[in-house]
């Protein structure tokens, strides 16, 4: 019996050592994917958290001057006056004046803009804009209470005219103390409810209330 040798054609024969060896290697491959994922997922969730900062606000509605669009304890989305630059008539705002509650956010709704004529008979009630008297569905009171500015009123340029809906009980551009709003004062535009108040605990939270606000 001849004794030649064995040509093994580059494979290496199985062993224990060898098979602890690949069990390691696939374990450091996966430790290194696992990683590489949770590095690319931390950018994600990054870039995600500074667009919805630099696009979103959120604001909790204070005091019934909003009802019964807004009832206290509302929590809503604001798209931010970083891309919030046009306010329209109808638009729920949320603003800021520090000669008025110390700079706290207030939530009202636009009702003219610059350059539009607003007039108010208190005694029925109704608002004019340019001649014209709104159809204020949303209202939960007619617009009976005076509260100090003259009027007709124009509304100077880079401004707008803010009423609440809940009129009778608003203090809002009505009034020297808040006057017309500057749109440099704008936090932004309210465009979703997504958590219900209880008004004070009056009402109980109505989901059905959750959605796109107009």
């Amino acid at each position: 019996m001849s004794h030649g040798r064995f040509e093994s054609d580059g494979c290496v024969p199985y062993t224990a050592a060898n098979h602890d060896s690949n069990i390691k290697r696939q374990k450091q491959s996966f430790g290194d994917s696992a990683l590489l994922y949770l590095h690319d997922l931390v950018y994600l969730l990054s870039a995600i958290l500074l667009v919805f900062l630099l696009l979103f606000r959120v604001v909790v509605v204070s005091g019934p001057s909003m009802n019964s669009t807004l009832l206290d304890g509302d929590y809503l989305l604001l798209l931010s006056n970083t891309f919030y630059k046009d306010p329209q008539p109808g638009d729920i705002i949320v603003f800021s004046k520090e000669s008025f509650e110390n700079g706290e956010p207030i939530v009202k709704r636009v009702i003219a803009v610059e350059g539009q004529t607003v007039d108010i008979d208190f005694i029925v009630g109704i608002v004019y804009v340019d001649g014209v008297a709104l159809q204020e569905d949303y209202t939960l009171t007619p617009t009976n209470l005076a509260e100090g500015t003259e009027f007709p009123l124009t509304v100077e340029p880079g401004c707008v005219f803010v009423m609440g809906d809940n009129r009778n009980l608003s203090l809002d551009s009505r009034s020297p103390d808040v006057g017309l709003v500057d749109c440099r004062q704008i936090l932004g535009k309210a465009i979703f409810l997504f958590l219900p108040g209880t008004d004070k605990g009056t009402v109980p939270r109505d989901f059905s209330r959750l959605g796109v606000l107009s």
